[in-house]
């Protein structure tokens, strides 16, 4: 019998244990396409509870105030839910009167519009585009699918009601939970410290999101109202307003809040008002909220810029609007729970945090020099 240990004059190494690296690679990547496509199709349950987890998470410090303070825990309770319903109502009202007020205002406007529109026109048919042009164009749109998209958009605020009762009631519930979320992580802890940890992580790394979010937002909204009121523009406070708020939804925020003080520039100004308001948005707004707030998100919570730009297009892909709202808390959610609280995983961490890694000391290099 011929000994298979030896071949060529000395042993044949035993096989490596475990799955193949690429068998492992492709295990992953299906296991993640197969979670991205259930977290799809249930986005209508997963984005409500994960706003409602972060609502949470954004107020949980008054419960601890309030009983270092002295007050029964059933005080302290009750404030904190009273707090996660006040914010989502300031946040929704304050958007729902931006639009009506917007609605109500324009029509007053109907005279500029038509000058507007006449202004339009002769420049258009300066570069020789004509009535005959602007009809062949208005002839190749596609009013099936607009039609669809306001159709799709109408059934969607249809559901907004179920939608938020459902949120309202898990908010109770996660509001009157919250006041044991302590010693249920401490409990995790015992068993689990590197998943304990990665949970305090991501409660730390929201909170200090939205208070950078809430900072940048503050500034660059009063900045925006009190230029918009110099050049006249009406409810110049209003949209400073809706600048704050909608400063929480990475990089497309801008835009939001771009659109209503230059549709009124537009109206009262002409289009020379006009372009000082892009100017002033892409100045102020711009550098702020897509260049400054990013980087100091990215310190605070953890995580690159570039990964703060891939995290929005993906989960705003994955959960809808909502999921450009959450896409920072989110990616923070999904790294320290597939990266930092596994220890095999950490090296990926030098790949996706903010911070450049400091390169390990050369050998030889004295203890007091490293």
């Amino acid at each position: 019998m011929t000994d298979r240990s030896v071949s060529h004059g000395g042993p044949v190494p035993p096989p490596e244990p475990g799955t193949p690296r690429a068998t492992a690679v492709l295990l992953t990547v299906a296991a993640a396409v197969v979670v991205a496509a259930g977290a799809a199709a249930a986005a209508w349950l997963v984005a409500p509870v994960f706003l409602a987890l972060v609502l949470v998470i954004m107020v949980h410090p008054l419960h601890g105030s309030l009983v270092r303070r002295g007050a029964p825990r059933w005080l302290a309770t009750g404030a904190l839910v009273l707090a996660i319903y006040g914010v989502l109502v300031v946040l929704a009202a304050v958007i729902v009167y931006s639009v009506a007020r917007l609605a109500t205002v324009l029509p007053g406007y109907a005279a500029e519009l038509n000058d507007v529109v006449t202004s339009t026109l002769a420049l258009l048919g300066r570069f020789g585009v004509g009535p005959d042009q602007l009809r062949s164009i208005a002839a190749g749109l596609d009013y099936g699918r607009f039609v669809g998209l306001v159709t799709g958009l109408l059934a969607g605020l249809a559901g907004l009601a179920g939608n938020l009762i459902f949120l309202l009631s898990l908010l109770l519930f996660l509001g009157i939970e919250a006041a044991g979320a302590g010693p249920r992580i401490r409990a995790v802890a015992t068993e689990r410290p590197h998943i304990a940890d990665a949970l305090r992580e991501f409660a730390t790394g929201t909170r200090r999101f939205l208070v950078v979010t809430t900072v940048v937002g503050l500034v660059t909204g009063v900045v925006d109202a009190v230029v918009l009121g110099l050049l006249g523009i009406p409810l110049a406070l209003l949209w400073g307003v809706l600048v704050f708020i909608t400063n929480y939804i990475p990089y497309i925020g801008f835009w939001i809040g771009l659109v209503p003080p230059l549709l009124l520039a537009i109206l009262t100004g002409g289009w020379g008002s006009a372009l000082v308001v892009v100017a002033v948005f892409l100045v102020v707004n711009f550098v702020l909220t897509s260049v400054v707030q990013p980087k100091f998100v990215g310190d605070a919570v953890g995580i690159s810029v570039s990964l703060t730009l891939v995290g929005l297009v993906f989960w705003a892909w994955l959960l809808g609007p909502l999921g450009a709202v959450l896409a920072v808390p989110l990616t923070l959610l999904a790294k320290v729970l597939l990266v930092d609280a596994d220890p095999r995983a950490r090296w990926l961490d030098a790949l996706l945090g903010s911070r450049v890694p400091e390169p390990p000391p050369e050998p030889g290099t004295p203890a007091e020099e490293r």
